[in-house]
């Protein structure tokens, strides 16, 4: 039996940059040269602050007078009580149940930096519809992930090839800051992001866990 989102995930949303092998071995050349020397060896984190909360059929601005704008399908980690230091072998205990996020955001430059003024406006983090239990879902690391617009099948990858897995995760972010009950971990969007229109309706669906959807309206 699913469970009310709204009243379980309350906390920080943690966001996951890199976290596709094919989105980091696009990137790949570019972490070779100045600044960077080497890819990255640890998470690259960012937060959704809390202004960027929404919810299913909630609408989503598209703000005036930027050129593009970018919905991110991703699965959504929920915390069930606080984790320090877990292991990865124990992480998955922590974990209350999984959603479904759309991580929207501007095109960025440089994903060692992620931009606030890309990632954080008004809306740009719908989650649900609900949060289905840790134990209706057998493996988070198998689960097809797809983007809708307009009812055309525009993205599909799965969480399998995630470079990290969910207990990696939350066991390399504990080990240096606590996870809270009711955090969301985002677990990291696939390569490929398309560009939405105002007037879109966009849906992102994820095996077991439902559909998201939203509506692109003009700010």
């Amino acid at each position: 039996m699913s469970h009310a989102l709204h009243d379980v995930a309350t906390g920080t949303l943690f966001g996951v940059a890199l976290n596709y092998q094919g989105l980091l071995q696009q990137h790949e050349a570019a972490f070779h040269e100045a600044p960077y020397k080497q890819p990255p060896v640890k998470p690259v984190l960012f937060i959704k602050t809390p202004n960027t909360r929404n919810h299913h059929e909630g609408n989503v601005l598209y703000p005036a007078g930027v050129e593009r704008l970018q919905p991110g399908p991703a699965l959504g980690v929920v915390i069930g009580k606080d984790a320090s230091r877990v292991s990865a072998e124990d992480a998955l205990a922590y974990v209350a149940g999984y959603t479904i996020v759309n991580e929207i955001s501007l095109p960025e430059t440089s994903y060692y930096r992620p931009a606030v003024k890309a990632k954080c406006r008004d809306g740009f983090c719908p989650v649900g519809p609900e949060l289905v239990p840790a134990a209706q879902v057998a493996n988070p690391d198998a689960l097809g992930l797809r983007l809708w617009v307009n009812g055309e099948l525009r993205q599909h990858n799965t969480t399998a090839n995630c470079v990290r897995t969910v207990a990696q995760l939350i066991a390399e972010l504990s080990e240096f800051m606590t996870l809270h009950a009711g955090d969301i971990l985002i677990t990291g969007t696939p390569e490929g992001r398309v560009d939405v229109q105002p007037g879109d309706r966009v849906e992102v669906e994820i095996d077991g866990l439902g559909k998201l959807t939203n509506h692109i309206v003009a700010e």
